[in-house]
């Protein structure tokens, strides 16, 4: 007989989509094995990837860094502007394709081992929620002999913890848009005189805490997409958490004859974060976090049998087939990355860390001075750099045209801009039309970088 809090499994839809539109509070049981133990290697080394990167300096900035003020991105040492906003084609597309690709190869790797959602909810609130209300074991016990004090008093406990680190998460998500020097500033001074930083940590605060104490699996089942993608981006062969039902089936104990090596224990359902039954087969709800494999290794290693019953494995090698590595869907998705990195190469290769415009200034597009046409222009630079720069400025001159350039070399600031002044002028007896005029800016420092643009000649039309 099962606990009325214990997840049914057996059943469709699991408990984290119950038929009756409730909210039913899922309690999964500890978990020791191989996976788990290389799982929290895995969340401590990305934990402290996201605490430490802000820390990080690199050209004299961390290592990512949004500062939205300046509309600017620092990103291991490369600077982005407003103007690079198109290159975000290339990295949304990129990871569309490596999604795809390691989901037809691994399944749904990345739910279990890497999507935040996971390593915070398994690494940091579940790990706060044992600590304090205990083992799911010890939980079940106290609703059974309905200890209201102990329970309030634990579960109260659980959630001032819940959004003390909730808070911690906002200011350190902070650190990401302002640098962690001005972060610890604006804490020690209690946010006064910073009501926006002090709103996106209390807001941001509030929404982990509500994802994380409550919702929790319902945006993986619910919300997130990629789960209800996978039934098109999986194939017989991708690499996937299942039963061997041949092997397993027909379930009974130890000692039945002619049971399979399933005993029906329903271990393997009460480690499930989202109360699934792996034996029903590959789910929307199962996020590939391993705990049923190692659950039911244990069983039976104790039974002193083979592991494996639930093991990573294809659909073809869970039916007893072999399982194809190489076949046309992998092959179409390896040709599609190659392309686009070696596109996304071409274009960062291409890329200039500085901007130009040849702008007309304010007022009539150009004079007549006796029988001079004059155009009045500037040189707009934007240094992309952490660094100061330096750049020559070139006009491309032709027959009849005059150019004059006071600033032939222009200082930039890091991050900062100029503007250097262009004087064209022509004799009104050789303009025949408008045409257009070249200017060249080139790097002094670093690699040598030439950026062409040009503006229109204007004059009196004959």
């Amino acid at each position: 007989m099962t606990h009325p809090n214990e997840p049914r499994g057996g059943e469709l839809p699991s408990e984290a989509l119950p038929t009756d539109g409730r909210r039913r509070g899922i309690i999964p049981a500890d978990v020791r094995g191989r996976f788990n133990r290389a799982r929290r290697v895995v969340f401590l080394f990305l934990l402290s990837v996201w605490l430490t990167l802000p820390w990080i300096k690199i050209g004299g900035y961390p290592a990512v860094f949004f500062d939205l003020e300046h509309s600017n991105l620092f990103l291991f040492g490369s600077t982005y502007n407003a103007q690079d906003a198109w290159l975000l084609s290339f990295m949304l597309t990129a990871i569309g394709l490596v999604i795809v690709y390691v989901t037809a190869l691994a399944g749904r790797g990345w739910c279990g081992w890497a999507c935040p959602q996971t390593v915070f909810l398994d690494g940091v609130y579940r790990a706060i929620e044992r600590l304090v209300e205990g083992p799911r074991e010890l939980r079940l016990r106290r609703m059974d002999v309905r200890s209201p004090g102990e329970i309030v008093g634990r579960h109260v406990l659980t959630h001032v913890l819940y959004g003390m680190v909730s808070l911690a998460m906002a200011i350190v998500l902070l650190t990401y848009f302002v640098t962690p020097s001005i972060a610890i500033s604006m804490v020690r001074r209690g946010f006064i005189g910073n009501s926006k930083a002090m709103s996106w940590v209390l807001i941001v605060g509030a929404l982990l805490y509500f994802n994380f104490s409550w919702f929790r699996e319902q945006l993986c089942v619910v919300i997130c997409p990629y789960g209800r993608l996978q039934s098109v981006l999986l194939d017989e062969d991708s690499l996937v958490i299942g039963y061997d039902s041949q092997r397993g089936e027909p379930r009974g104990r130890k000692d039945k004859v002619g049971a399979g090596d399933c005993v029906d224990c329903r271990r393997c359902i009460a480690v499930c974060p989202t109360g699934i039954d792996i034996r029903n087969g590959v789910q929307l709800e199962c996020i590939a976090c391993t705990a049923c494999i190692d659950a039911c290794d244990g069983i039976m290693t104790r039974l002193d049998r083979r592991i494996g019953l639930v093991r990573y494995d294809s659909q073809a090698g869970l039916s007893g087939k072999p399982r194809r590595f190489i076949r046309p869907r992998l092959l179409l998705y390896t040709a599609l990355l190659a392309v686009g990195g070696f596109a996304a190469s071409v274009v960062t290769h291409r890329r200039l860390d500085f901007e130009v415009a040849l702008l007309r200034l304010p007022g009539g597009p150009y004079t007549v001075d006796g029988n001079v046409v004059v155009n009045a222009m500037q040189l707009h630079l934007v240094n992309k750099r952490s660094t100061p720069e330096r750049y020559r400025v070139e006009i491309e001159t032709r027959s009849g045209l005059n150019a004059v350039v006071p600033i032939r070399d222009v200082s930039v600031a890091p991050l900062g801009d100029a503007r250097a002044p262009v004087v064209l002028s022509m004799a009104e007896s050789d303009f025949h039309g408008e045409f257009p005029v070249i200017a060249r800016v080139i790097s002094e420092k670093g690699p040598i970088r030439t950026a062409t643009v040009s503006a229109m000649f204007l004059g009196p039309s004959r």
